[in-house]
Parts: C-alpha cells; sequence; structure tokens
C-alpha cells in the first residue's frame, strides 16, 4: 500500500485540512471561555439582585406608608385604592424573604423583617378599618404602632442592605479578579494559536508565492497585449501545475482568438450597416412610389375647365382659376419627396376646393375650424386632400341633399386630432374595415381623382410615424355620412413652433 505524503495533497486539502484545524481549536478554546464567562456573568448577576430586590422592597414598603397616610389624610376612594394595590405587591415582594431558621445572619434578618412586616401590615389594615368606620380612638392607637414598626423595618432593611453590600463586594471582587484572569489566559492563548496557524499556513502555501508571481506579472503583460510571454514549464500534479500549463496554453491561442473576433466583429459591423441602409433605401422608396400616383387624367380635366372659364367669363376669374391650379400642382410637384407643415396641407385642401367648385359652379359646402398654434406642425405631405377628395367622389357627390364637408384640427396633450365629416352616403362597417385593411383600391384612370387614394394615405402615416391605427373612420350607415379622423403624434413635431399671430 502506497504511503500517502504531505506533498501528495493539493493546495485545496492542504488549506482546507490546515484552516479546519484551525477553526476547530479556536472554536473549542473560544466556547470554553464563553462558558466560564457565562458562569462569572450569571453569578456577578446574582450579587446584584439580592441587594435589588431588598431595594425594591423598600420602595414598595414605603409606597404602602405613604398611600395610608394619604388615605388618613384626605380620605379620598382613588387613595384608598392605591394603599390596597401597594399592599397586595408588598406581600408579593415579602415572599421572596427567606422564613426559615438558618444559621445565617442575612437569612434571619431576613426572617425578621418578614414577621414584623406582617405585623405591620396588619396594624395598617386595623388603622384604615378605624379610620372608615370613624372610630378617632382605635385609629390612633393602630396608627402609633404602625408607625413603630415602620421606624423598625426601615431599620432591619437598611441593616439587611448592608450586610448584603458588604457580602456582595467580596463576591464582586473576586469575580473581577476571575474574569481579569479569564481575559488574560484568553488572549494569550488566541494569540498563540494565531501564531501557530499562520505559521502553518505559510509553510503550506509558501510554494504558491513565486509561481503566483511571476503568473500576475505574465497576466500583466498579456494585458497589455503581449502575447509572446510564457510562465517557465511546471512539472508539479497540483494545481498551480495545471494553472500554469492552462495559462500557457491560453497565451497561444489568446493572439489568434482576439483576431478573429476582431474580423468577426467588423465583419457583423458591415452586415449591420448594410442592413440599416437597405431598410432606409427601401422605406424612401416606398414613400417615393406611395407619393408618385398622380393621375394626368385630373390634370388634363382641370385645365379643359379652365380654357372653357376663360371663354364665358372676364380674364381675372380665368387668372385665379389658373393660379389656384397652378399652386395646388405646383405643391404636390414640391412636396412629392418630403414633408410639409399643417398650413400648408390646409392651403392645398382650399386650392382644391376652389378648383372643384369651379368645375362643379359651386356645388362644394365646405367648412374649416382650425386651432391655433398647429400650423407649423410637420406632417407627410398630401395626407388631408385625399381623405377631402374621398369624401367628395364617395360621400356627396351623388346625393339628392345638399352635401357639407366639414374640415376641423384639434390639438390634445400628445397629438393633433384632424377630421373630415360630411352628411354624404356613408358607410358600412365591412367597408370601413376594408378601408383601414388597406383592400381597397382606387383606380388611377378616374376622370376626378388624383389618383392618391386612402391606402396611399395611411401607408405613408404608418411609414412616416413607424405605428399603426392613426386613421379612424366613423359612420352610422348608410345615409347617415362619414367621418375620417387623423390622430398626429406630437413626439415627431420637434420643428413646432408656436404661431406668433396667436
Amino acid at each position: 500500500m502506497k504511503k500517502i505524503r504531505w506533498s501528495d495533497f493539493s493546495l485545496v486539502s492542504k488549506i482546507m485540512i490546515e484552516v479546519g484545524v484551525l477553526a476547530v481549536l479556536l472554536f473549542s478554546i473560544n466556547m470554553l471561555f464563553y462558558a466560564r464567562i457565562n458562569n462569572s456573568m450569571q453569578e456577578m448577576d446574582d450579587v446584584y439582585a439580592s441587594n435589588a430586590q431588598i431595594t425594591e422592597l423598600g420602595q414598595v414598603f414605603d409606597d404602602v406608608h405613604d398611600s395610608m397616610y394619604q388615605y388618613l389624610k384626605v380620605k379620598s376612594s382613588q387613595a384608598l385604592m392605591d394603599y390596597y394595590q401597594n399592599e397586595a405587591k408588598y406581600r408579593q415582594e415579602l415572599e421572596k424573604l427567606n422564613e426559615r431558621n438558618i444559621d445565617d445572619s442575612v437569612k434571619l434578618l431576613e426572617k425578621k423583617i418578614r414577621k414584623m412586616s406582617e405585623s405591620y401590615l396588619s396594624c395598617t389594615a386595623g388603622t384604615v378599618a378605624a379610620k372608615r368606620g370613624r372610630n378617632v380612638e382605635k385609629y390612633k392607637q393602630e396608627y402609633d404602632e404602625s408607625l413603630e414598626l415602620y421606624s423598625y423595618i426601615q431599620s432591619s432593611m437598611d441593616e439587611l442592605n448592608k450586610q448584603l453590600f458588604k457580602e456582595n463586594s467580596q463576591t464582586y471582587a473576586a469575580l473581577r479578579a476571575v474574569m481579569r484572569y479569564l481575559e488574560i489566559s484568553n488572549m494569550m492563548i488566541m494569540l498563540l494559536v494565531v501564531i501557530c496557524g499562520m505559521f502553518l499556513l505559510i509553510m503550506a502555501t509558501r510554494e504558491m508565492f513565486l509561481p503566483l508571481t511571476n503568473m500576475a506579472e505574465t497576466a500583466q503583460l498579456v494585458g497589455q497585449g503581449n502575447f509572446n510571454v510564457k510562465m517557465p514549464p511546471a512539472d508539479s500534479r497540483d494545481e498551480l501545475g495545471t494553472v500554469t500549463r492552462a495559462f500557457n496554453t491560453m497565451v497561444d491561442n489568446l493572439g489568434l482568438y482576439i483576431a478573429r473576433t476582431k474580423a468577426s466583429m467588423e465583419k457583423e459591423q458591415q452586415m449591420i450597416e448594410r442592413e440599416l441602409l437597405m431598410e432606409t433605401h427601401l422605406k424612401e422608396a416606398q414613400l417615393k412610389y406611395l407619393q408618385s400616383q398622380i393621375n394626368p387624367h385630373f390634370l388634363f380635366n382641370s385645365l379643359n375647365a379652365g380654357v372653357q372659364l376663360a371663354m364665358m367669363e372676364d380674364a381675372e376669374k380665368t387668372s385665379i382659376f389658373v393660379e389656384k391650379m397652378a399652386d395646388f400642382f405646383r405643391y404636390n410637384v414640391k412636396k412629392g419627396e418630403e414633408d410639409a407643415t399643417l398650413e400648408e396641407e390646409l392651403e392645398a385642401v382650399d386650392n382644391y376646393i376652389y378648383i372643384l367648385n369651379v368645375r362643379f359652379a359651386g356645388d362644394i359646402h365646405f367648412s374649416k375650424k382650425v386651432e391655433c398654434d398647429v400650423e407649423n406642425v410637420r406632417v407627410p405631405s398630401m395626407i388631408l386632400q385625399p381623405v377631402v377628395e374621398n369624401a367628395v367622389n364617395h360621400g356627396i357627390r351623388n346625393i339628392d341633399w345638399e352635401g357639407h364637408i366639414d374640415l376641423s384640427v384639434e390639438k390634445w396633450n400628445d397629438h393633433i386630432e384632424i377630421s373630415v365629416r360630411d352628411n354624404g352616403l356613408g358607410m358600412t362597417g365591412e367597408q370601413i374595415q376594408r378601408v383601414l385593411s388597406k383592400k381597397v383600391h382606387s383606380s388611377s384612370g378616374e376622370g376626378d381623382s388624383t389618383g392618391i387614394g386612402m391606402n396611399n394615405v395611411i401607408s405613408r402615416l404608418e411609414l412616416y410615424y413607424e405605428r399603426d391605427g392613426l386613421m379612424e373612420i366613423y359612420s352610422e350607415g348608410e345615409g347617415m355620412g362619414t367621418e375620417v379622423v387623423i390622430n398626429i403624434p406630437l413626439e415627431r413635431s420637434e420643428k413646432n413652433v408656436q404661431n406668433p399671430d396667436c
């Protein structure tokens, strides 16, 4: 059988064995001293408990006498109740005194005080009873006897307290000497144990100091980027040998790993930048595609109407009409690739309504209500005119009553609410869901349409604000009119400046 040597143990095992032995030794010594000190403290508590007991007894005794005197003086129910309470408490304290014949001066004095106290309580009870019965002669006799016993008992209590203090002082001095001895002994033994333990730990770990120092210096060089340094080869079988060999292997592979990681991060960064660029280009292409759907037939029809107007009326009205047409299409072409202010959008709606009223002899009844300080809010271009156009073509165009379109703009805490309401044909719930889900496709060849349908408006709102549900449609049914509500978030309105005219 192979003999196990101390050097065959691992570093962890050596440290655990030594620390364990040292901990058990310290724990045993501490428990021993704790038991001795605890016993001494208990004896000291007992020493002072006796004096405290006599002091408490004297205090209660004085309370009995004072409460009796107070009753005799004022004869109140409260004073009588205090007397009975103090008497009961004093009898409880008397039960703690000795009542047997013991060859001890202190115990005999306790017995004497107990007997005299019983006589005293009997006299006080007689005094109180005589006072309550208005028996003056007996009251004075009982009171004089109680005063005499009170004086004797007080003297006896003082004597007992002095004897106890004398005995307790001697006992306390002896206990202080024992405590001092225990304190010095404990310090010496603990110091000796600590010194021995430190010596054993140094002996066990001295072989670790030099390798650990070398490893710390080498690791610092590696941390500075020098991967050509290594630890001296180690043949030991303990943890230090294993760590040294692993450290050298790690240093060999660390340079290669860092190079690969750097190349991988560069490739990943390039891929992320490429994806972001593709996403940006895709959104720009979608916006440009959606904003480019203008029907040229609308332009031709409107210009024909301008020519007819020029033939029938004066040149001034024709000039205004052509100017409105130019403003409308100039805005459309100019804003096709950027956003606009809400004021510009409202002006485009006004131009559009003017053009329609020229073409249709003023049949379009339009009203507008806009709250102040919202005109400079940035919004996607060409989002209001298509909604108004939809209200004209699909709301009030083919009705038998006078059609009205009301546009309102209200500002709330976190958004701006734009409402376009008509009193036209109305919509069913199914039609509303089809429009909001972008399943209705308007034809770009309609003669009276700009070609920018509701799908276009909804898609551009979602792309611009990067959220859904910004448009809502309400209708109570066929013939009940329709309201289209657009909610514009204010977090993207950093360019919103209050109108100085408000």
